[in-house]
């Protein structure tokens, strides 16, 4: 019985990683990615209701543990973070790679992380780790997506902001 139960999870395994995308990273086991566009903008700047937006964000996810908040190194998005990262009292980290999935899930092995990005990026985060459904590319998409026992990783899709 042990050896069948061993087989057949190994075949399983062997049967997700043939299906997988070449290039797709997977969501370690205990992480948690927060993942979400920058918020309203004009120009390359928040606008009113962005600056709103970006505070709001502390709102949205009190009571959520934050490890690390990780952004590209464009101001919008280091704004937007900017008060979750004072509010937590920790520092915003750039990644300023065109793909910056393995570096997230390197770095956010096990723990809760936050991605403020851009939909270029989003998109690509989105596509490498597989996940289900449309990236969160709307002002004020609050993803959550962490790894599922049944193979694809999981997404809580919320709202946040005015």
């Amino acid at each position: 019985m042990h050896n069948r139960r061993v087989f057949c999870t190994l075949a399983l395994a062997g049967l997700a990683a043939a299906c997988a995308s070449p290039g797709a990273v997977a969501i370690p086991d205990g992480t948690q990615l927060i993942i979400l566009r920058h918020a309203d903008r004009a120009g390359d700047d928040l606008n009113t209701l962005g600056i709103a937006r970006s505070q709001a964000l502390v709102t949205a996810l009190d009571g959520v543990r934050i490890d690390a908040i990780y952004a590209r190194d464009i101001q919008r998005n280091l704004d937007t973070a900017a008060p979750l990262a004072a509010d937590r009292g920790i520092g915003v980290q750039v990644i300023n790679d065109m793909n910056p999935t393995a570096r997230l899930m390197e770095a956010g092995a096990g723990r809760t992380i936050v991605w403020v990005g851009n939909k270029d990026n989003l998109k690509t985060i989105w596509k490498t780790l597989q996940l289900p459904g449309p990236p969160p590319l709307d002002y004020g998409d609050l993803y959550i997506a962490a790894p599922s026992r049944f193979g694809r990783p999981q997404v809580d899709r919320r709202r946040f902001g005015p």
